[in-house]
């Protein structure tokens, strides 16, 4: 049983668990949390789970956690590890069934007052240029071959179809498109169920949330991403759909034969694994960067989207109403990298599940515009609270395999939530706080409830207190599509 007396206490929001606690852990269990947010996150499995995950073949370092973790398949929401490459292991619980869930911002030089007026019309307009929903279909319909081309290029798909700009491109992680996707590796029960759903939103915790940037903290980082006070953003929330959901089911159901023929003893079958240099763990890492491409794909063009409902409300009315590409980043995905351990320089499969990537000053990984600040993290919240827009440090270099937080993290099931919230009283609320609202279902809307979800201000006073991200931007919210 996992209690608070079997912590270190590192510093005032980092606490760790050392590999001697448990019988086949590899390496040490990190929580990036307060006290408080300490003691809520023994309320379920994740700390559990994370002890679980430092038994797995392969692992370097230490396997980190989020202060916005809970509860998932296996391995914790807000878990970050790293398996040596290509003799470690990698694991589809690891990343998470919806591959590539993750945030693009959009900036304008768009005043709050110019635009209040009309935000009723404009979140109109983006309920019905992004369609959301439980199996929505979009517009663009693709043949087999089609969608084995989109899930190759992502992002550059949708630059051939006019739907992207070479900005957009730029500002998003990997360009929108990691190499070496293999759709040949994809089933086609997932081809099936991602061919129609291209420039859709889905349900769950996605939305589309227009925002004021309400609060500065750095001024030169926030001016190099087109930050100003006062002014409208646009942030998506969204992932791969069917498409990736069917990939990690094939794959979990599939190794769970792999950890038997490699003799992998697991005390959790849901973190099942095969070696990255298998040929079940080259499929599965195939199949879920094509799944990732996906998701950047459907970003850009719901990105196109939302550019048509701002030009379609805002054309004429206001100055200047064009969105800016601010930055794309995964929340849930395997990425090989390197990254120094114990000193030395070493290429990881690094399994972010839940988590940002945050790359500090000089990467270049990142767009050169952004090299002298630090990689944009985006934090999103939860509707009716802020969301924060952050960048990586060198401290997360040294200590978080350049990763942070990816949200506000829930204290509250869908089902708890839907049991203590009723969506029309919510509705309500949100309605009265000035916050235009379309939603696809009301009992949807109460799953995602503001009260189901942390407080996303303590999560990033918690990594700012680390060290392993920095404030820039505070956004609060002013229109929400949620799906």
């Amino acid at each position: 049983m996992i209690t608070l007396q079997i912590f270190q206490k590192v510093s005032d929001y980092e606490w760790e668990i050392p590999p001697t606690f448990r019988s086949g852990m590899r390496v040490p269990v990190r929580i990036f949390a307060t006290r408080r947010l300490l003691e809520k996150a023994l309320q379920d499995a994740s700390i559990e789970q994370a002890v679980n995950v430092a038994t797995l073949p392969g692992l370097v370092g230490r396997v980190l956690v989020m202060p916005d973790m809970h509860q998932g398949y296996g391995f914790p929401i807000g878990g970050v590890a790293a398996t040596r490459y290509p003799e470690g292991v990698i694991s589809p619980g690891g990343i998470g069934y919806d591959i590539n869930c993750g945030v693009r911002l959009l900036s304008s030089a768009i005043p709050y007052e110019a635009v209040e007026p009309y935000l009723d019309t404009l979140v109109a307009a983006l309920d019905h240029h992004c369609p959301s929903g439980v199996g929505t279909h979009g517009a663009i319909r693709l043949s087999d071959k089609e969608l084995d081309q989109a899930c190759r290029l992502g992002s550059r798909w949708a630059l051939k179809q006019g739907m992207a700009s070479e900005q957009d491109l730029e500002f998003t992680e990997e360009n929108g498109c990691i190499e070496g996707a293999a759709p040949e590796k994809v089933s086609a029960r997932a081809k099936e169920r991602g061919r129609e759903q291209l420039g859709t939103l889905g349900a769950g915790n996605h939305f589309l949330e227009v925002e004021v940037v309400d609060q500065i903290f750095d001024a030169e980082a926030a001016n190099a991403m087109g930050l100003f006070e006062g002014c409208l953003v646009l942030s998506i929330h969204c992932g791969s759909r069917g498409f990736g959901h069917q990939i990690c089911s094939d794959y979990v159901q599939e190794f769970q034969g792999a950890v038997r023929r490699y003799g992998i003893q697991l005390p959790d079958r849901e973190l099942v694994c095969a070696p990255l240099d298998s040929p079940e763990g080259q499929a599965y890492l195939g199949a879920m960067r094509a799944a990732a491409n996906y998701a950047f794909l459907n970003r850009q063009i719901l990105a196109h989207h939302a550019r048509q409902a701002f030009e379609e409300v805002l054309s004429g009315k206001v100055k200047n109403w064009h969105l800016r590409q601010v930055y794309d980043i995964a929340h849930n995905i395997g990425k090989i990298e390197t990254h120094e351990v114990d000193g030395k320089q070493v290429k990881v499969c690094v399994h972010r599940k839940g988590a940002t990537r945050a790359f500090g000053p000089g990467s270049p990984a990142i767009p050169a515009a952004y090299r002298p600040i630090g990689q944009p993290v985006l934090v999103p919240g939860s509707m009716g609270t802020a969301s924060w827009v952050l960048v990586g440090t060198e401290t997360s270099m040294r200590i978080s395999f350049g990763s942070s937080c990816h949200g506000a993290g829930r204290v509250m099931s869908r089902n708890e939530a839907k049991r203590q919230v009723r969506g029309e009283h919510l509705r309500k609320e949100l309605e009265a706080d000035g916050i235009h609202l379309r939603a696809g279902s009301l009992s949807g809307l109460a799953e995602e409830a503001p009260q189901a979800y942390k407080d996303v201000d303590a999560v990033v006073e918690t990594v700012s207190g680390a060290g392993i991200a920095r404030k820039v931007a505070r956004l609060r919210p002013v229109a929400v599509v949620k799906g």
